[in-house]
């Protein structure tokens, strides 16, 4: 799913929600959640998961073309952990799209 697909999902579920007013919505959360993982912040969503910033040392690379050694910086990176309900759900989602294949 894109972000184009959310929108369009969101303003199709919603009929008071205009395709800019979803638009926006999607923005306005995106941003929220992008702000609040730059400041370091984690972000907790009950049902669905959690997202934080994982911080990958410094270490040496190897270039694949010549082989030579390359220093790679520390990066800090955003990660997601799905909660229970969602793993659960996609589980039991894929569960039953099998089983539907397989008739």
């Amino acid at each position: 799913m894109t972000r184009s697909d959310l929108v369009e999902d969101l303003a199709a579920r919603f009929s008071q929600l205009t395709q800019r007013d979803a638009e926006q919505a999607v923005k306005t959360i995106l941003d929220a959640v992008g702000d609040a993982l730059v400041r370091g912040h984690r972000i907790e969503i009950r049902g669905f998961g959690s997202f934080s910033v994982n911080r990958r040392p410094p270490r040496m690379g190897r270039n694949p073309r010549s082989g030579e050694a390359v220093a790679i910086p520390e990066k800090r990176v955003p990660h997601f952990k799905p909660g229970k309900a969602l793993r659960e759900a996609v589980d039991q989602r894929t569960a039953q799209l099998k089983d539907a294949s397989d008739d």
